[in-house]
């Protein structure tokens, strides 16, 4: 079985092509979108229709429902069952998707957190109130590992206290005992990545918001606030997090289409400026080009 990834920012054209040489390689796809991976957020997420799909098998898209967590441990279980199948079919499998950090994890390793017993999580919920209080204790503890962390980073912060509280261990100490487990072996997958013009892609970007909000978005965040309220992660993500300031009434439709257009731009760039930094050995190529570029590989 062949494994590729291919990662490129937001609408890079990633989809399209994926599913193009999934069907030239005999390859099911996994989705590395951290959007995707919802049920019922289709729009904003910019998924592919089940017509756009074409018949390929997919992993990584519809996979929970939106008020279900969802974090880089689970989507590892996802990959474990998509190659799975994969290998059981005589498939290769194509890695696609723009959040790269899941990818990155699965190469680099991540180690298992403990399990937080129920009245562990009692006591982290009420230390969590006062977050800076918090960050100072376990800064002053593990002043190494609490370094890498903001202050105001909850998620981590909560996930550092969880592992001290648990294992009486400053965070750094538990990572050494519990070292990474590693998913993909470096040798064992060949990543590409589509590479764009800054201006064309901003341009693609801005028909790609156009055509969201067109597709109905706004009744999107409508459906979702109703059935899950605002609560959920999902919320604020791109497209749907300036969809409910549209209807709040904080801005006009014209403002919500330049608001998504900026923040998909400022994503983009931050993936542009992760990959470069976090993979080594890419094959980079413009999207005219990649396709026959990727097919010498298999």
């Amino acid at each position: 079985m062949k494994q590729i990834a291919i990662i490129a920012p937001t609408a890079s054209g990633k989809t399209a092509l994926s599913i193009k040489l999934a069907h030239q390689t005999n390859s099911i796809i996994l989705s590395l979108d951290s959007l995707s991976i919802y049920k019922e957020i289709d729009i904003s997420s910019a998924k592919p229709t089940l017509r756009e799909r074409d018949g390929i098998v997919h992993f990584g898209i519809d996979e929970i429902y939106p008020d279900d967590k969802f974090d880089v441990v689970k989507f590892i279980e996802i990959y474990t069952k998509a190659k799975k199948y994969a290998s059981a079919n005589r498939k290769n499998l194509i890695i696609v998707g723009g959040t790269g950090f899941y990818l990155k994890a699965m190469i680099d390793g991540i180690s298992q957190s403990p399990n937080i017993a129920k009245q562990t999580q009692d006591i982290i919920n009420e230390k969590l109130t006062n977050l800076e209080q918090t960050y100072n204790f376990l800064y002053q503890l593990d002043p190494k590992y609490m370094s890498s962390i903001k202050p105001q980073d909850s998620y981590r912060i909560e996930k550092a206290l969880g592992i001290y509280l648990e294992t009486s261990l400053p965070p750094s100490q538990y990572f050494v005992q519990n070292p990474p487990l590693i998913t993909i072996k470096r040798d064992e997958i060949d990543l590409f990545e589509i590479v764009w013009d800054r201006d064309e892609l901003r341009k693609r970007i801005a028909l790609r918001t156009k055509i969201m909000i067109e597709s109905g978005l706004i009744d999107e965040a409508i459906f979702l606030e109703q059935k899950y309220s605002r609560g959920i992660a999902p919320m604020v993500s791109i497209g749907l997090k300036e969809a409910l300031e549209y209807l709040d009434g904080k801005i006009n439709k014209q403002r919500l289409e330049e608001k998504i257009a900026f923040a998909t731009n400022g994503l983009a760039k931050r993936q542009r400026t992760f990959n470069n930094g976090q993979f080594s050995n890419v094959i980079q190529d413009e999207l005219a080009n990649l396709e026959n570029t990727i097919l010498k590989y298999f």
